[in-house]
């Protein structure tokens, strides 16, 4: 058998030529390689090295990029990615400048459909199928891959429920492996367990909605899975393939610890060992500050429960599931019954917090509009990874929120500049508000290392002037502040500026702002997330409300879509930095 396949492999084309027996060497070289990248780059891993065989049989059987292919959230597609004709600059994953860690359609023909939200996949897959029937393409295949966590989604459902309905030459491959980023939950989940045992009660629910239902099958089975691939290409209309892989698969600590090992940071390659942390004291992360703070306030109001659609690590509310689980509940993959479910609870007078990634908080607007503010309902909000998150790129920057949160009644919006505040805005939320509140925060450190301090009560609609200047204001909102601070510090001129955490974006605080309009010649606004919409329109708006006219510089992210590099990165090329920054300030000083 000839060495080194993979260095060979530009294309399916190449891939295509093999023989059968040489796919297990090249099943072997593509994990080993995905190991090799991601243990110094970092990334995504455990989700990747669970499909490489199913990676390898998809392309060896069906013509891609003809035949359509499309990969659930992305988190899995390395191996998708090494084998059409990125190997070599596979190193640059979710680098500035390099290519992204997920499915992107500008990256290449072989990425089907963007992908970075879960559940997508059906919907997308079923689009094109009906396309290419009414275009008379009918030799076209269309491949959806989705795992187990993310088809429990409700959209992925709706999905289903059109496809089965349908003539259109769709194949749905189930990616079982009883995790997604955190372990799967739900009673799909319990059927999918009981279907593997062979113990499901009554019909497969998927032959139900009218698929053409295989398996479970060996995931990991090469030979088996070409053969079951090449069968099912003959076959018309929808079907649906159900594979058993296990997250990890080649690397025993990946295996062994799948949550950590979805996206590991640096490892050893030949152990899997964690690379150990720096040992130095640094300020905790504001979701360990949230999810700490929640158990504390947990066990002195009775009424408080939290909710997660599916992210109880990264959002560190397991730390409440672990100590106190019949008032901690995991949804799967469902934010618009996360954001129903907790205005339910809060209707019934418990005190819900609802911890939602930003990025996915923008799925359950509708929910968020009509089922909590419509209603006056008090939902706590924690949006999780608000602003820039960095590698992951465009499809999960927090950058939003703000200006479509801003235009709903009702609610309160608020940025925590430390760990202290946060705190004290989940202390303050829980004594029980009118109205429902959303609490943006970074992913990431802050900047306070003695954190745990006793909680205070902080008054709705008011900022902090945090320094008084005399020709320059700088409102800053949120962590970004620091930054805003720490340039203070460093300059010589810095009597001149003054700056103000303004804490909350709605309500405005009226009274500062009117100070500050009245007081400086100049106003800056400074943000994490979009200038459209955002703080810094709201205090243009009140600006021209009041009839004070001062030059407002709003410092934010431009109307484009950011994509993948450090947070530090980015921050310098949306020029949102400490350089932007002060680069704006000598003009205003030099002119004057």
């Amino acid at each position: 058998m000839p060495k080194g396949l993979l260095q060979h492999i530009h294309s399916p084309l190449e891939l295509r030529q093999l023989k059968l027996a040489e796919l297990h060497q090249l099943a072997q070289e593509l994990r080993e390689f995905i190991i090799d990248i991601v243990a110094t780059k970092e990334g995504h891993l455990g989700a990747s090295l669970g499909v490489v065989e199913l990676t390898i049989a998809l392309h060896y059987v069906f013509h891609t990029p003809n035949d359509k292919l499309i990969w659930d959230v992305g988190h899995q597609a390395y191996g998708h990615k090494i084998l059409t004709g990125r190997k070599d600059i596979f190193h640059t994953n979710r680098q500035k400048g390099g290519i992204s860690g997920f499915p992107n359609r500008s990256e290449s023909p072989y990425d089907d459909f963007g992908t970075g939200h879960s559940s997508t996949s059906i919907s997308a897959i079923l689009g094109m199928a009906l396309a290419s029937a009414l275009k008379g393409e009918k030799e076209r295949q269309h491949i959806a891959v989705i795992g187990d966590a993310s088809i429990a989604s409700g959209m992925a459902f709706e999905g289903l429920n059109h496809a089965g309905v349908t003539t259109a030459n769709v194949l749905i491959v189930l990616n079982d492996n009883a995790i997604g980023i955190d372990p799967s939950v739900g009673a799909l989940k319990k059927y999918l367990t009981n279907v593997k045992k062979g113990t499901a009660r009554q019909e497969n629910i998927f032959e139900a909605l009218n698929f053409n239902y295989s398996g479970p099958i060996d995931g990991h089975d090469l030979q088996g899975l070409i053969r079951e691939l090449e069968r099912l290409k003959t076959i018309q209309g929808p079907k649906f393939l159900h594979i058993i892989t296990t997250k990890g698969k080649g690397l025993k600590k990946a295996e062994e610890n799948q949550v950590v090992y979805h996206a590991p940071g640096k490892f050893d390659k030949l152990t899997g060992d964690l690379l150990p942390k720096s040992s130095r004291v640094e300020p905790p992360k504001y979701q360990d500050v949230f999810g700490l703070s929640l158990v504390e306030l947990a066990k002195e109001n009775q009424r408080i429960v939290g909710i997660t659609p599916a992210m109880p690590t990264g959002s560190s509310l397991k730390f409440m599931m672990e100590q106190i689980p019949e008032r901690a509940f995991d949804v799967g993959i469902a934010e618009q019954h996360a954001v129903t479910m907790a205005a339910g609870m809060a209707a019934e007078g418990l005190v819900p917090f609802c911890n939602i990634y930003s990025t996915f908080l923008q799925r359950a607007y509708d929910q968020i509009i009509h089922d909590v503010a419509l209603q006056n309902l008090p939902v706590i909000f924690c949006l999780d990874r608000a602003g820039l998150v960095g590698q992951d790129g465009a499809t999960h920057h927090g950058l939003y929120d703000i200006a479509y949160l801003r235009c709903i009644p009702n609610l309160i919006i608020f940025a925590p500049m430390n760990e202290v505040e946060l705190r004290n805005i989940m202390y303050t939320a829980q004594l029980g508000l009118q109205h429902p509140i959303a609490i943006r925060y970074p992913r990431g450190r802050g900047v306070t290392i003695d954190w745990k301090q006793k909680f205070k009560e902080i008054p709705i609609g008011i900022s902090q002037e945090l320094k008084k200047g005399t020709e320059i204001a700088v409102l800053s909102i949120g962590h970004i502040g620091n930054m805003v601070s720490q340039l203070l510090e460093d300059r010589k001129d810095a009597s001149k500026i003054g700056h103000y955490n303004m804490r909350f974006i709605k309500p405005l605080d009226a009274n500062m702002l009117t100070s500050i309009l009245d007081t400086y010649s100049h106003i800056i606004t400074i943000e994490d997330g979009c200038k459209a919409g955002g703080f810094g329109s709201a205090v243009l708006e009140f600006s021209n409300e009041i009839g004070i006219r001062k030059p407002i510089k709003i410092f934010g992210i431009e109307d484009l879509f950011i994509e993948h590099g450090t947070v530090e990165e980015l921050q310098s090329l949306t020029e949102i930095d400490m350089l932007s920054l002060n680069n704006y300030i000598n003009t205003i000083l030099n002119t004057d």
